[in-house]
């Protein structure tokens, strides 16, 4: 049942699969804690994977699963001693146009945080989209800017200061997948020189992260390590540890 709590530090999630989650459940250890929530129909509900349901759950090729962001909303939990909630608005397959300011799903994101804004702190943001992009290299060149330009809009309809936004690269495990796929280095070069301005932007490394037999997901397992990693690139945003 949904619960009127108060005193969350909430979290937007944004971009396409990857952040959405595509894990098997029933992989790894199952992640509860009576003070981590995730926001449903404008309330929050206690957390249970998987949190973002932009798909099927029980069947279909790119179900919902698993998400780096629950053990994201742990670590900060056993840091800080808070409740957290995530906002969750990923959607697979989106483009980083698709995000832009007037669409549907930046428009579905900015109601959603507006929502929770009403009932927590946002604390910050989570991000991880490219997939669409690296096959087309004039997007890779302008991914830079455009996200500087999403970041800034959010900020401003939303009608606060910057808050620390974290990104992640793009598994090179992608590489196998041929020629198509070959600008993810360049990609995650290009993400790293997003200027957001100092303690708002960085990025978790995706190194040595493996993928489901897909190629194109990470596995369960590494989407609980990519959540630890996104955890201590926040850390050294906000206390520079």
């Amino acid at each position: 049942m949904a619960e009127a709590v108060t005193g969350i530090d909430s979290f937007l999630m944004i971009g396409q699969s990857n952040m959405a989650g595509r894990g098997d459940i029933g992989t790894v250890a199952e992640i509860s804690h009576p003070d981590l929530y995730m926001l449903r129909n404008c309330r929050w509900q206690t957390l249970s994977e998987p949190v973002n349901p932009d798909r099927g759950i029980f069947a279909g090729k790119y179900r919902s699963g698993v998400s780096l962001a629950p053990e994201f909303a742990l670590r900060y939990r056993e840091h800080t001693g808070r409740r957290v909630g995530l906002i969750p608005c990923a959607d697979g397959g989106s483009s980083l146009d698709s995000w832009q300011k007037g669409g549907p799903l930046y428009e579905n994101a900015l109601f959603q945080t507006r929502m929770a804004m009403r009932i927590s702190t946002l604390k910050g943001i989570l991000w991880h989209q490219g997939e669409a992009e690296v096959k087309h290299p004039d997007r890779v060149a302008s991914y830079p800017a455009r996200f500087e330009k999403l970041i800034g809009d959010l900020f401003a309809d939303l009608g606060i200061a910057p808050v620390p936004v974290i990104a992640g690269e793009l598994g090179l495990y992608l590489l196998q997948r041929g020629e198509s796929y070959s600008a993810v280095p360049d990609f995650n070069r290009q993400l790293r020189s997003v200027s957001l301005g100092t303690g708002v932007f960085g990025v978790a490394s995706a190194e040595s992260l493996t993928c489901r037999p897909d190629i194109l997901h990470f596995d369960a397992q590494s989407l609980r390590e990519f959540g630890d990693r996104y955890f201590e690139v926040y850390l050294k945003l906000t206390e520079g540890e």
